[in-house]
């Protein structure tokens, strides 16, 4: 069970060379692939700020989402708890929510992230 960052998320669906190929084989033939809401939340704010230049909206990344059978994870208030929980270690905040997702969902977090691998969660690339 996987979950995937949103950089992660954007190579996979881009066949992007930058994901390893462990991790796209892990993507590929797992049926058990998570999205934290906060990776489009993400997206939605980079693509506005000119940040990321994407052509799918956040729609049709949700809709992709559904084709390729990754739920997406809503946020949750013990994510939250969690988060306060973490050391100060990496200060972006949408990281610091799919790290805390990761371990309150006991998920396999896909990055390639040096900063995350600082922390005390299973990691996968």
């Amino acid at each position: 069970m996987y979950l995937l960052d949103t950089c992660a998320f954007l190579w996979f669906l881009d066949d992007n060379a930058r994901l390893s190929a462990k991790a796209r084989d892990a993507i590929g033939k797992s049926k058990n692939l998570y999205l934290s809401i906060a990776s489009l939340w993400e997206i939605a704010i980079k693509k506005t700020l000119n940040k990321l230049d994407i052509e799918e909206s956040i729609t049709e990344l949700e809709n992709t989402c559904y084709c390729y059978g990754i739920t997406i994870l809503p946020i949750r208030t013990r994510y939250l708890e969690r988060i306060q929980q973490l050391p100060m270690i990496h200060g972006d905040p949408f990281d610091r929510l799919i790290m805390s997702t990761a371990l309150e969902e006991n998920l396999r977090l896909i990055t390639h992230d040096e900063k995350i691998s600082k922390y005390d969660i299973e990691l996968f690339w």
